[in-house]
């Protein structure tokens, strides 16, 4: 309950600060469209376009600009707010009876005493109506901000997701939802509140004050508590530790946050379930994170783009030089397990082909479904080099994230799916894993990636962050993540009980 407690007001205060934003741009921009006709169509068609754009890749394009967290999901949300703000504003003021403004101009009213004293008030109810549209899509697309390290109830749902975890999933839904009625129900009060009385005879002058100092209180506040921390620059004994967005990376930061804390005076920033290697390197590299686990696989195949290397040890010498010469970036001592990838199948579906390595998958690839990740389909070292080395196309590749393959797989849409050697759902679900007969994966051994500015600035760290060299293994790691997956633990206490068992923390 804490946790959703915390991620509930992490949720309404990136909420809250979207949206006044988006007031603070839109209701201009709508104002100026409606009186320069020349760049009506710019701004528009420029508001029009951006809801055109996916939003995972609209956050994918700022990561690298904004870094990760708060900035960029705030950004995003802006963006996709606009139109309905800037279009009522734009309807609002343009659709008002022109005998009225004939009026003012009869009184003596200057263009802006017309615009802030007629034509603003007469607008507002439609005005709101805007807002109120962008607010209540606000709370649905803040979810997203948890890709990308902002927190907010996207965190639940995501992490159940990847879990298979529905009790998780709708942990993180149905506050969201709620949220979503009561920001709904409160802009609507707001929308009362801003209708001039001449409009509305049923307000009272009373009501419509109060609401109105109690709004500017509520928006006030959430904006002093969460401004600040936001743009603040990193303080000089906080460790930011993240992760990518799996059960295994869970466990294996909050594991590296623990020992921190434990170890050294510092302070942890936990930054977890990041959107994949992309957002969780670049945020290294950017210095948003100080360290995260990552693979010698991966580093050395996805990120500096070498030839594979199958010797575990070469791999790992090869991809601790190149990381620290190119990218200033220590690859400290391996955990001890190979979390490799692997193609899987329900044993049921093996069985009637009779399929045991990936050579015999690939005589009868034209008749089955392939849902592998994204990520695994569209890397070298993935489905593209494998494909090539093994002569074999599916019937179709339908990718999916997460463990919905999982599901996917146990309803029988597909047949194939890419794992990790050390995925708890490989245990839950009791999987047939195909043999690598022509060795195409390289090693992918677990290693601390940690920015050297970090380390000369804490060089305790580095022995802090080398606790857990060699004293994880294969079955070890599956068997963390399979409590998580399986048993409902949270990633969390696992790794605390874990920490404990070993004497490293108390």
């Amino acid at each position: 309950m804490d946790k959703i407690i915390e991620l509930s007001i992490q949720h309404i205060n990136l909420t809250v600060i979207a949206i006044s934003i988006a007031i603070l741009v839109g209701v201009p921009l709508g104002i100026i469209i409606s009186r320069v006709e020349p760049v009506r169509k710019v701004i528009l068609g420029f508001v029009n376009l951006v809801q055109a754009v996916p939003s995972m890749a609209l956050l994918g394009l700022l990561v690298p600009i904004l870094g990760i967290g708060s900035k960029p999901a705030i950004f995003m949300v802006v963006m996709y707010s606009l139109l309905p703000i800037v279009k009522n504003t734009y309807i609002g003021i343009s659709t008002i009876d022109p005998v009225i403004l004939e009026s003012s101009k009869g009184i003596g009213l200057t263009k802006n005493q017309t615009l802030f004293k007629i034509q603003l008030p007469l607008a507002l109810p439609i005005i709101m109506g805007g807002v109120r549209i962008s607010a209540v899509t606000a709370v649905g697309l803040m979810t997203l901000a948890a890709f990308i390290g902002a927190g907010g109830l996207g965190y639940l749902v995501f992490s159940g997701v990847q879990t298979v975890n529905n009790t998780m999933i709708l942990q993180g839904a149905i506050p969201a939802c709620l949220l979503a009625l009561v920001v709904d129900y409160v802009f609507g009060k707001i929308e009362l509140a801003v209708t001039p009385k001449g409009l509305d005879p049923k307000a009272t002058k009373k009501n419509s004050t109060a609401l109105k100092v109690m709004v500017v209180i509520v928006i006030v506040a959430l904006l002093f508590t969460t401004l600040k921390p936001m743009f603040t620059n990193k303080t000089e004994d906080t460790i930011t530790i993240g992760s990518k967005n799996y059960t295994e990376q869970l466990i294996l930061g909050n594991m590296y946050a623990e020992l921190v804390e434990e170890h050294t005076d510092l302070k942890v920033d936990k930054r977890l379930n990041l959107g994949g290697t992309t957002v969780a390197f670049n945020a290294l590299t950017t210095n948003e994170l100080d360290m995260y686990v990552d693979y010698t696989g991966t580093m050395l195949v996805n990120i500096l783009n070498a030839e594979p290397i199958k010797d575990a040890q070469k791999a790992y010498d090869y991809t601790k030089e190149k990381m620290n010469t190119e990218y200033n970036l220590s690859v400290l001592d391996q955990l001890g397990f190979n979390n490799t990838y692997t193609l899987s199948m329900m044993p049921e579906v093996a069985e009637k082909y009779n399929i045991n390595t990936i050579s015999d998958l690939a005589k009868y690839a034209d008749e089955l479904v392939a849902s592998p990740t994204l990520e695994f389909e569209n890397r070298e070292d993935g489905l593209i080099g494998l494909s090539k080395l093994y002569n074999m196309k599916f019937k179709s590749v339908k990718s999916m994230d997460g463990a919905l393959r999982y599901t996917a797989l146990d309803n029988n849409e597909c047949q194939v799916i890419d794992a990790f050697s050390t995925e708890g759902l490989l245990k839950k679900f009791g999987l047939k894993v195909l043999e690598d007969d022509k060795n195409f994966f390289v090693p992918y051994y677990a290693a601390p990636l940690v920015n050297n500015e970090t380390l000369n600035k804490h060089p305790e760290l580095k022995d802090v962050f080398n606790m857990l060299s060699g004293k994880i293994d294969e079955n070890t790691m599956q068997d963390l993540n399979y409590q998580v997956d399986e048993l409902g633990k949270s990633p969390e206490e696992v790794a605390h009980k874990f920490l404990v068992d070993l004497k490293l923390v108390k």
